[in-house]
């Protein structure tokens, strides 16, 4: 047994279970789509259907890996992201709900790295090439939201969870979360994991051994509600107007000395860490006792920035305490994110968590063999942590991936190791005039030195299918972001045409609509697997054509893209082209109304061939003339040899009513 690897260790467990009959006395169902077959329910023993997924992975010659050093190879990326436990979850007895407790004699309903490895061939087949996983590690309880908490309440960075596992099988999280990561190796597709490095669960298991890592508040404190504005409960500090506005305008021109610090009656709440001889779990929660005999508590978290952020409070995580000064013992902006300069001082470094924080990802890399870190709010870290942390990774493997979660690009990030940033496509896209001011024109005038993620949608948004055209302007969101020099990026669910959000973080008007009961991030929850409307073919249709035309697509010059001017600015043009070849791409940005367009273009007389329809388009006298449905595209070859160059005059023709989408 010493000498089988992780997946064979697996196959191995598998086939013994098949030899004994196991599987055959109770009733489990998988969705065809996870064995590219019709998407109805199909009956099968659990054993026997993840051997044979086994099996037909590891008779597949080995596939290459996207190349690229230090982690560059990020460029040739098409990312497939999972909420794993949501992603490959169903209803296998049938019953109609998730159960979150085992069924059968030990099968998992919600997800876990066995069936991810079922979908790997599928996956890899529509043209992923690289997997992006949420947090994987063990889930902390206290403040727990939904029936299973947030995946980013992590209770121990370097345990994961073990509701990832299947106790069928027997083997723990860590053997099948090795057995997944050479499976997509084998596959050639690349695994990149998401860490959060500042925050932990309130019930996080450092908090015993190490309690000075934590930020303590004493115990008599009680948490303010929604709708509450008093100070003398804790929540996020409150500032006055004159407050802010000294603290913005500090901030906006970089003067992070002597920011303005919460009131006194909010400093006040916050106590040293308490003895870790005294810290005890009380009814799932740590308390602590300071030698006056004062109860403490670890407090929640909220959004740090800007100070007036609305969003509701984070009752399942706290921050990290990354510096530590007797002036600034309490969680506000100017100790998490804009590190007040007389905090952010080497002696005031707390180096021991530091040092556990940079050996994280090497852990990683050499029990499971990830080849890249989604770094979750990786711009507030302070700029040394950073470079360690890049630095210990790196030097485990030089060609190990850093991704920032970054929605703007910001100068220094390439210097600081990060190969990629999630960008604001996700945002943009769907208010036009900022995908054109904000996405193309900039990719158009000057290019940019990092690339994004071209997502649609992401576990903090609205889902693609719930904006305004639905799936079709999902389609029209997919298909841009595959022939611009970015990285597509599917969040698990798009393909499926789902439209019930992950979480409620980002661009959502009325998140009270989602409890916590309901969304993927904190509950059970299941996707639409086995429906009939979606996106799978398209995906895979136009990542076929990103693969046929993939050098010129990912040319991050401006001269490979331009941006075609019509007579109307509902329908906007992108041509990619690297001398006489290239593609040429139309979108109606109005999802409700057809629109007409007109453009000349500097050639006479040219069929391009519509490459997901099969259709000519005619260009004749040097115009370009057509008509589009509600949010239709057209994607054009001209592999003619002869350049295209738009001739018409920008901004002319009718008034836009692009506010339609918005």
């Amino acid at each position: 047994m010493s000498n089988l690897n992780p997946l064979q260790h697996v196959q191995m467990r598998l086939s013994q279970a098949v030899i004994v009959g196991r599987g055959a006395a109770f009733s489990y169902a998988v969705p065809g789509r996870w064995a590219a077959r019709a998407p109805a329910p199909l009956p099968v023993n659990p054993y026997r259907f993840y051997l044979e997924r086994i099996d037909f992975i590891l008779a597949q010659p080995p596939g290459p890996l996207p190349p690229g050093a230090a982690g560059e190879w990020s460029r040739q990326a098409v990312v497939y992201n999972m909420l794993l436990r949501a992603t490959a979850a169903f209803d296998h007895d049938g019953d109609g709900a998730i159960s979150v407790e085992p069924v059968g004699d030990g099968w998992q309903e919600t997800g876990t790295f066995l069936k991810a490895i079922a979908l790997l061939p599928t996956l890899r087949e529509m043209g992923y090439n690289t997997i992006h996983l949420l947090p994987i590690t063990a889930v902390g309880q206290d403040g727990r939201k939904g029936n299973l908490g947030s995946v980013y309440g992590i209770q121990n960075p370097y345990r994961l969870d073990p509701r990832l596992a299947e106790p069928a099988l027997g083997l723990g999280a860590a053997a099948e979360f090795a057995a997944f990561t050479q499976a997509a190796h084998h596959l050639g597709m690349r695994v990149v994991v998401e860490f959060a490095f500042r925050t932990a669960s309130l019930d996080a298991d450092w908090v015993a051994d190490h309690p000075e890592w934590f930020y303590w508040i004493r115990a008599d404190v009680a948490d303010r509600q929604p709708g509450e504005t008093g100070e003398d409960v804790y929540g996020a500090p409150l500032f006055t107007g004159e407050e802010l506005a000294e603290i913005k305008e500090k901030v906006e021109r970089g003067d992070l000395t002597d920011l303005p610090a919460p009131h006194p009656l909010y400093r006040r709440m916050f106590t040293p860490p308490p003895p870790a001889e005294s810290v005890r779990r009380e009814a799932g929660r740590w308390i602590g006792v300071l030698p006056d005999g004062t109860r403490v508590r670890i407090p929640g978290a909220f959004a740090d920035w800007p100070p007036d952020d609305l969003q509701p409070p984070w009752t399942d995580v706290t921050y990290l305490r990354l510096y530590d000064h007797p002036d600034f013992n309490y969680i506000a902006y100017n100790t998490l994110r804009m590190y007040d300069q007389r905090l952010a001082r080497p002696e005031n470094r707390v180096e021991p968590l530091w040092k556990r924080l940079v050996e994280i990802l090497p852990y990683y890399q050499q029990a499971f063999g990830i080849d890249g870190a989604m770094v979750d709010m990786g711009h507030a870290l302070p700029t040394e942590l950073k470079r360690r942390i890049v630095g210990a990774a790196r030097q485990e493997c030089p060609d190990f991936a850093f991704w920032d979660e970054s929605f703007t690009y910001t100068p220094g990030l390439q210097e600081q190791g990060y190969n990629a940033i999630m960008g604001n496509y996700w945002w943009a896209f769907w208010r036009p005039e900022h995908l054109l001011s904000d996405v193309l024109r900039p990719l158009a005038e000057d290019g940019v030195p990092i690339p994004f993620f071209a997502a649609p949608e992401s576990h903090n948004t609205p889902r693609a299918a719930a904006r305004p055209g639905g799936i079709v302007t999902a389609r029209q969101a997919w298909l841009l972001g595959c022939i611009l020099p970015a990285i597509p990026f599917c969040h698990s669910g798009f393909e499926l045409g789902e439209t019930l959000p992950v979480n409620t973080g980002l661009d959502f008007e009325e998140p009270e609509r989602y409890p916590a009961a309901v969304l993927p991030l904190f509950s059970a929850a299941v996707y639409d697997w086995t429906g009939e409307a979606g996106l799978g073919e398209w995906i895979e249709q136009t990542l076929a054509i990103r693969a046929r035309y993939g050098d010129l697509i990912t040319d991050p010059e401006p001269a490979a893209l331009s941006l075609l001017e019509t007579d109307n600015p509902c329908v906007v043009g992108v041509l990619r082209q690297r001398g006489g070849r290239g593609l040429v791409a139309w979108f109606n940005l109005d999802p409700e109304r057809r629109q007409s367009f007109a453009v000349r273009l500097a050639a006479e007389q040219l069929a391009l061939d519509d490459l997901l329809t099969g259709q000519p388009w005619v260009l004749r006298s040097g115009w370009l003339k057509g008509t589009l449905a509600p949010g239709e595209s057209v994607l054009l070859a001209n592999d003619s040899g002869q350049p295209l160059r738009c001739l018409s005059e920008a901004g002319g023709g009718k008034k836009s009513n692009l506010a339609a989408r918005q």
